[in-house]
């Protein structure tokens, strides 16, 4: 790793730590410097150690307490301990292979406990575990775990898909109950709106009907006072031809009319006038029954 080496001394460098050994037995830990050592008293520097902090990716796969294979992605940051390197260094052959062991025995024991949903939830007091059982059995090898992070969980594709379906059903359900509020809201206020155009449009009918009746009140009351010796009756009757007549002169003129079949001659405008009094004269008698 970058060091220089003679026959009586050797250089730690920074970010590392050195072992020395005596005749194939521990002596002392080497910090990072110029150090000058005895061959011929058995003593050498039998290994560097980093004490950088490394990382360690670690993927698992196990089974949910609702069935569902899933993946974890863990990402472990460790380091060696300078006071306890000498452990480090003889302890463990392979600390890489050794972590993700123990990593692999706390997340499937820990994991099958848990639904899926739940494991979304609390994948950080999964890594918290993680961290606690490893944390006890590395430290008596030399090393100390920095952080546990759980970097991803992966469902399977099928249970992936059909989450999706899930969640996609779910929102257009909303979708349609907003839409039915939304269509009840238009229906009620398409009613209110009928409603009171319709009750405009009768305020609007009878005063023209109101208007009518002013109006023929007035054209009788002043023919009368005009021409003398005529009665209110034949004012009326006279009233009748005229308008008579303007309807068959607007029905003529209007091209888009179908064909209608209406009596005409003089005894039928009679009729009518008298049809129209009468119903007057029988709606005025129930009025004062009723009274």
């Amino acid at each position: 790793m970058g060091n220089t080496s003679c026959m009586f001394c050797t250089c730690v460098e920074q970010g590392n730590i050195g072992v020395v050994e005596r005749f194939g037995r521990f002596e002392k830990l080497a910090e990072p410097g110029l150090h000058i050592f005895n061959p011929f008293a058995g003593q050498y520097l039998a290994g560097i150690l980093s004490t950088r902090s490394s990382s360690l990716d670690v993927r698992i796969e196990t089974k949910t307490k609702d069935n569902v294979f899933v993946q974890l992605l863990c990402s472990i940051q460790y380091r060696v301990v300078k006071a306890h390197a000498d452990d480090a260094f003889y302890e463990l052959q392979n600390p890489d292979e050794q972590i993700r062991a123990y990593v692999f025995d706390v997340v499937r024991a820990l994991v099958p406990r848990m639904n899926l949903d739940d494991l979304f939830e609390q994948k950080g007091e999964v890594a918290k575990a993680v961290l606690e059982e490893l944390g006890k059995v590395i430290g008596d090898y030399g090393y100390s775990i920095e952080h546990i992070l759980m970097v991803d969980i992966i469902p399977d594709p099928a249970v992936r898909t059909a989450m999706n379906e899930i969640n996609a059903a779910q929102r257009l359900q909303l979708a349609s109950v907003y839409k039915g509020e939304a269509e009840k809201v238009l229906q009620v206020k398409r009613a209110e709106a009928e409603a009171e155009s319709k009750y405009l449009g009768g305020v609007g009918v009878a005063r023209q009907r109101q208007a009518i009746t002013d109006g023929l009140r007035e054209n009788i009351l002043d023919f009368s006072h005009k021409v003398e010796g005529t009665s209110a009756k034949e004012v009326m009757d006279l009233i009748m031809i005229t308008q008579y007549f303007d309807t068959i002169k607007d029905l003529g003129n209007s091209s888009t009319n179908t064909t209608v079949f209406i009596p005409h001659g003089p005894g039928h405008v009679r009729d009518i006038g008298e049809q129209i009094r009468n119903g007057l004269m029988e709606a005025s008698t129930a009025q004062i029954n009723v009274e």
